[in-house]
């Protein structure tokens, strides 16, 4: 996956209990940590020579994230994978490539789900000051085609500004939460190919066009096939990285077996 390149004064230091968390998170995933065990306090003051302040900082950070249960007067545990948080920033940060892979299908999956219904619902009651919003942001695409970076701000704040004038307060969260992830996804689609930001610009404008003419019908169809039009893409990223992740398998076993 691309990660966004930060510039130098942009990049915040992580504190120290974040470090020893996502290290702590990598190793939980790479099986490193036996399944359903986690480090105590004790543990982790010791190996990173860290306070136990700091320790405790750090399971507590794995807790917000489920990815540990803490217990008064029991051991530290590993919660299973399938509950952890993964709509949160910091933990999409430290999961492979591969594994962030396999969450950006699944969260194509949803906006699949939900979308085109927000969509349908948006053009029955749109007003005229969202869909002025809506054109403005379009002329704006339209003008951003080569800068990815900051067409993707714009193609979220379209979707965002769809999702808000459903007018479902608990969608609009839902939505809001996988941020993280929908940026993710439209990095990736829109790296794609060198017309990729055009036809996206176009896409969005049949989107517009059927929430103008107030059809739901026609604004679902549309929104549907928009997104799908991108499952090609994330399903061909994931492949190269399996691939990818296999070739580096294979190149470690060669050498341990030599």
């Amino acid at each position: 996956m691309h990660r966004r390149q930060e510039s130098a004064d942009a990049v915040k230091v992580r504190t120290l209990p974040v470090q020893v968390a996502a290290h702590l998170t990598r190793r939980i995933v790479s099986g490193e940590i036996e399944e359903g065990k986690a480090p105590s306090e004790l543990d982790i003051s010791r190996e990173f020579g860290v306070s136990r302040v700091v320790a405790r900082e750090t399971l507590k950070i794995l807790a917000s994230l489920d990815i540990v249960d803490i217990a008064q007067g029991r051991r530290v545990t590993v919660r299973p994978t399938s509950e952890w948080d993964y709509l949160s920033p910091l933990l999409v940060e430290w999961l492979p490539e591969e594994l962030v892979d396999e969450l950006l299908q699944e969260l194509l999956q949803v906006r699949v789900l939900l979308e085109p219904e927000l969509a349908a619902k948006a053009a029955v009651g749109i007003t005229d000051e969202t869909l002025a919003r809506l054109r403005a942001e379009l002329d704006r695409m339209a003008g951003l085609e080569d800068d990815p970076e900051a067409y993707l701000e714009v193609d979220h704040e379209f979707h965002m500004e769809i999702c808000r004038a459903a007018n479902n307060r608990i969608l609009d969260r839902i939505m809001h939460s996988a941020r993280w992830l929908g940026t993710a996804s439209r990095r990736i689609t829109n790296q794609a190919s060198s017309d990729s930001l055009h036809s996206a610009t176009r896409a969005h404008a049949e989107v517009f066009a059927a929430l103008e003419a107030r059809d739901p019908d026609a604004a679902r169809e549309v929104m549907r096939a928009h997104l799908l039009a991108n499952s090609p893409i994330l399903a061909a990223k994931e492949q190269q990285t399996k691939r990818a992740s296999t070739r580096q398998e294979g190149r470690a076993s060669s050498v341990s077996s030599q």
